[in-house]
């Protein structure tokens, strides 16, 4: 195996071990001693109506910053970047799963509500994440232009992100199942630091999901938008210019999608895609 390839690989199993140890300590340091019940306020009804904790998301955020911070192989500036898209986003996050509300949903309906000079949480989050998605993205990028599309990229897939944490697990397979090509993508194509990046999210996802399958906890705005973000940068660290271009773009079309359908109808109407969904899951109630 060339040298640059066991390097990217020793990096990716090391940022996704600190990742998982730090996300499990955290999240078990969390919940400790936390009731049970909705009188907390990082408690929450599920889609079945049953309690469920929203601590998994800085659990997420924690352990994903431990690992920025600590893995080997990262550049100062892909460090910091890391930093501030994981921990920018996820707090933007976990102010919106505190104090939002349901009375505006989606780009829309939150961009509209501003228009009337109405400032809800989740505009404060949409324009919090992308300023930390430029922030991020000018630390990575070369010119305004490549500024501008990446941290486009890295706030419109910490956004998308938060679109499919509807059911349990949904949102980290997701993340697994697109983040894993790339690394494996980094590590195939000797880029160290690019697999160390793309190992950070995955690693984290991987040790919090089964308390999502077991639907004891959810990564909420905090975790997905987290997720999404360090997914966004690491895709546009690795990517060329056309790549980058097909990224965004999907994203774009993704988020405009969710204004007018449903993923969750979607998903459970593909055999495969609902395949995938229940995978690891409690059987749907009976209607």
């Amino acid at each position: 195996m060339p040298a640059s390839r066991a390097r990217g690989l020793l990096y990716a199993l090391a940022g996704a071990a600190i990742g998982a140890v730090a996300a499990r300590a955290a999240y078990a340091g969390f919940t400790r001693n936390r009731p049970a019940d909705l009188s907390s306020r990082w408690t929450r009804k599920n889609h079945r109506g049953e309690p469920l904790t929203l601590l998994e998301g800085p659990a997420f955020v924690a352990g994903s910053g431990a690992a920025a911070a600590l893995t080997p192989g990262l550049p100062g500036r892909v460090r910091a970047a890391a930093l501030l898209a994981g921990a920018g986003s996820g707090a933007l996050g976990a102010y919106d799963d505190l104090y939002g509300t349901t009375d505006s949903k989606g780009f829309k309906g939150h961009l509209s509500a501003l228009a009337r000079g109405e400032v809800t949480s989740g505009a404060v989050k949409i324009l919090g994440i992308g300023a930390t998605g430029l922030l991020s993205a000018a630390l990575v990028s070369k010119g305004p232009a490549d500024t501008l599309v990446n941290g486009a990229t890295i706030a419109g897939a910490a956004n998308l992100a938060n679109l499919f944490d509807l059911r349990p697990g949904r949102a980290i397979k997701v993340g697994l199942l697109t983040g894993g090509p790339l690394l494996a993508a980094s590590v195939l194509r000797g880029s160290p630091a690019a697999a160390a990046l793309a190992a950070v999210p995955l690693g984290v996802a991987a040790a919090l999901l089964p308390d999502d399958l077991g639907e004891r906890a959810m990564l909420g705005d905090a975790g997905a938008n987290s997720l999404g973000a360090l997914l966004g940068l690491a895709a546009v660290t690795r990517l060329g210019r056309p790549g980058r271009y097909a990224v965004l773009g999907t994203v774009v079309a993704l988020t405009a999608a969710a204004e007018k359908v449903s993923f969750t109808k979607v998903i459970a109407g593909n055999p495969v895609l609902n395949r995938i969904d229940m995978l690891g899951r409690r059987p749907a109630d009976p209607v």
